[in-house]
């Protein structure tokens, strides 16, 4: 009988590994090497991990994937699996074999051939024909500490990327890894093995290497402290102000140090805490968070940097090149490394997320005679919304309403992080869920902000331990978008615009950390900060969004089209010195074309009227094939909007109608047709259905993913443009989505078809 897979590996791999002296003459085999943890699925499932069957490493270096396969199989049976390993873990060799013929590949030059015996250890790593480097080699036969815990793949890849540049005399290094991979933990690896071989800037190894690590929060530069414990005391010092008041002066008998900014571009009679130090007394300076400007050249910030400019100095982000941080890459250089948010949650590594998008009938304000003005100085004509609320103008009442909505999509239990306008706003925000009573605990929601200082950072290292469920809701503003290492945080409500990217990956990484029983972490988006997912460089796709439920489309009230929705009254009360009745969204105020002041029931009638020309469309039948196709699509709003009824309002009109789940086409049928909206869920699922049953399996999985889209954004998504955006965050590249779908033409037909399927006519839609 011929050997199983594990009996092959046992009796005929193994053997042949140590016949070529691998275990020995400085190399290693690791064995059944875990690459990723699967993907979490929910309910407590994982998706299939990846794990090599063999690592051989070195000289400290991993040099090659060994991927076996039973005695009975062709021998290249596992190649494109090993090659796959290989290019994930950055390793040049793959072998792949049945214990009886050997396969080997070179992943730099792409060459293969068949072996009857593995390599010797040295007669590979010769194949690479890598320069002579002392300092590199050193680094590589220094083992990791890890602390009981295993190093992953990727970290162990940055590591390695790092340390390689400084052996090659580099001295700006820029890596960049999601939020919640562990950077601080990379950072400590970087400076044990720098540590261990004695490295200096000056490399005379008379001494131990001096290292900076650079914070710009007291609670990130807490955490590398705690994070470098296997150093002595006596190894590590914390620079802050007491210990520097204590002293008189800055600390110098350490190897690693820790402070923030802040501290160092403070000082007395006009001198600055790190001018106390010799400009070459650093041999390393690690920057945590280098895009939040430690590296912009309009900062202060970057004084500290070119103080010690003979110093190694590496940066670490999460964030890629943005115009809001090209500084960052302007000073450090391309990264690297680079560890991406979908590569973490595709391996396991991070939480994923779903999303939950609110509007509301009362985003925007219009002055209105009838509304009283108890303080400051009111536009009558302008518009307040998005970045107005609580900077501009204030509604106590509108809070509480929000706080309302989210609240009634979050177990009381379960740790919250609220992003606010301002600090003001975060209070408002702690106060107002405090009065709900949820809590008989009055720290059962506190604002964390700069201004709550040493108080504030206690309420974090709280919130941050597991074992307490107190504080259980935090507000903030900007503080915690960067930094916080909070494991089970379920929600991020998002209560202000966010309109950087790079921002906004830092927000969304407060909930990516892994927690036991964590399937999935929610964002209550309030501000369409979630539209940055179809950014290009946005790197993470969303799992299915949350479906609200079948809206309740109010009935009757008269007027046309029908009738204009009336929502209850709305008494609106400012506090902080401002305080304004709002009488009834039904006296919302729209402008026309003609600049003409307009409630909602005039607008819808407007609406009526103007829908009811003929050049716009005959029937229900056509306005379904215009609403189709994006091209007339397009031109169809275009027209409505040059008649004075732009998208954004349509849009009000769909909340108005609690149709916020559904179309703008639902809108207009409602209006035109009396009709009741369809939820973009039920569409998506029709429009899937309809699709012939001979697409493949990558198609399929494409009109899947169009679907998933459609239902989180909307129809704005399928606009013709968006096409080569959609292939960007479903595939690796465009041209590799496309040669899966099987070419440019299929690809166009595919999207144009889920299209026309979603707005078939509502009876094939009933009987589907």
């Amino acid at each position: 009988m011929s050997l199983n897979e594990a009996e092959t590996r046992a009796e005929l791999i193994d053997p042949a590994l140590e016949k070529s002296g691998w275990g020995k003459e400085n190399s290693k085999i690791r064995r059944a090497y875990s690459i990723t943890a699967g993907r979490i699925l929910g309910g407590g499932k994982r998706g299939k991990i990846a794990e090599a069957d063999y690592i051989l490493e070195f000289n400290g270096m991993r040099i090659a994937v060994v991927e076996a396969k039973k005695e009975d199989l062709h021998y290249t049976e596992g190649m494109a699996q090993a090659i796959e390993y290989a290019r994930k873990l950055g390793i040049p060799f793959a072998f792949t074999t049945n214990g009886r013929k050997i396969r080997q590949i070179d992943l730099q030059s792409g060459q293969q051939k068949d072996l009857e015996e593995f390599p010797r250890p040295k007669e590979l790593h010769d194949l690479l024909n890598e320069d002579s480097n002392s300092w590199r080699d050193e680094f590589r036969s220094v083992p990791y500490e890890n602390k009981g815990q295993s190093m992953r793949y990727f970290a162990e890849m940055a590591v390695e990327r790092a340390l390689d540049s400084i052996a090659n005399g580099e001295n700006r290094i820029l890596l960049n890894l999601a939020t919640g991979t562990g950077k601080t933990r990379i950072a400590f690896h970087i400076a044990w093995k720098l540590f261990q071989t004695r490295w200096t800037v000056k490399g005379d190894k008379k001494r131990r290497p001096r290292i900076l690590f650079l914070a710009d929060r007291n609670f990130l530069a807490n955490h590398a402290y705690n994070e470098f414990s296997v150093f002595s005391d006596d190894e590590r010092a914390r620079i802050s102000p007491k210990s520097i008041s204590k002293r008189g002066t800055v600390p110098t008998n350490a190897s690693i140090f820790f402070t923030i900014f802040q501290t160092f571009l403070s000082g007395t009679s006009g001198n600055t805490n790190f001018g106390q130090y010799p400009s070459d007394f650093f041999d390393l300076i690690i920057v945590d968070e280098c895009h939040r400007g430690g590296a912009n050249d309009e900062s202060q910030w970057r004084t500290i940097l070119e103080y010690f400019s003979s110093a190694v100095q590496i940066g670490m982000t999460a964030t890629p090149r943005r115009t809001d941080n090209i500084d960052t890459y302007a000073y450090f250089g391309e990264p690297k490394f680079t560890y991406k948010l979908k590569d973490g949650i595709e391996d396991g590594f991070l939480t994923p997320y779903k999303v939950r998008k609110y509007s509301t009938n009362i985003d925007r304000y219009v002055y209105s005679p009838d509304d009283d003005v108890i303080e400051g100085q009111i536009e009558k004509e302008e518009e307040y919304s998005g970045s107005d609320w609580n900077t501009k103008i204030e509604i106590r009442q509108r809070e509480e309403y929000l706080v309302d909505l989210f609240l009634k999509n979050i177990l009381p239990n379960e740790k919250t992080i609220i992003f606010c306008a301002n600090q003001t706003h975060a209070a408002v925000i702690r106060d107002i869920i405090n009065q709900k009573g949820l809590s008989t605990n009055p720290t059962y929601c506190v604002r964390v902000t700069a201004n709550d200082l040493e108080i504030g950072e206690d309420y974090l290292r709280q919130f941050q331990d597991n074992e307490k469920s107190i504080p259980t809701i935090l507000t903030t503003s900007k503080k915690l978008s960067t930094g916080l290492d909070a494991r089970n945080v379920r929600h991020i409500v998002i209560l202000r615009p966010v309109n950087s990217i790079v921002e906004f990956k830092q927000i969304i990484g407060r909930g990516t950390r892994l927690f036991e029983g964590k399937d999935f972490f929610t964002i209550h988006d309030f501000f369409d900060a979630t539209n940055n997912f179809y950014d290009p460089e946005w790197d993470g796709d969303p799992i299915a969004p949350i479906d609200p439920g079948p809206p309740n489309t109010p009935t009757g009230g008269g007027g046309v089209g029908g009738g204009s929705p009336r929502p209850e009254k709305i008494v609106v009360r400012l506090s902080s010195g401002r305080e304004l009745t709002f009488q009834s969204m039904t006296e919302k105020l729209f402008y026309s074309v003609d600049g003409k002041v307009m409630t909602l029931a005039e607008f819808i009638e407007s609406l009526f009227g103007h829908l009811e020309m003929p050049d716009l469309f005959r029937d229900e039948e056509q306005l379904r094939q215009i609403w189709s196709t994006p091209t007339t699509r397009r031109e169809l709003l275009k027209r409505l909007e040059e008649g004075g009824f732009a998208a954004k309002q349509l849009v009000d009109i769909q909340e108005m109608i609690e149709a916020r789940d559904s179309d703008l086409f639902d809108v207009l049928e409602y209006v035109k047709f009396n009709l009741k909206p369809i939820r973009r869920t039920s569409r998506a699922k029709v429009s899937r259905s309809f699709f012939a049953k001979d697409l493949t399996t990558q198609q399929l999985e494409f009109v899947d993913f169009l679907a998933q889209q459609y239902v989180l954004a909307g129809v704005e998504i399928l606009e013709e443009s968006k096409l080569e955006t959609l292939l960007k965050i479903k595939y690796k590249t465009p041209l590799e989505g496309v040669e899966l779908l099987g070419g440019v033409e299929i690809a166009r037909q595919l999207f144009f078809d889920f299209q026309k399927n979603l707005y078939k006519h509502r009876d094939e839609y009933i009987s589907a």
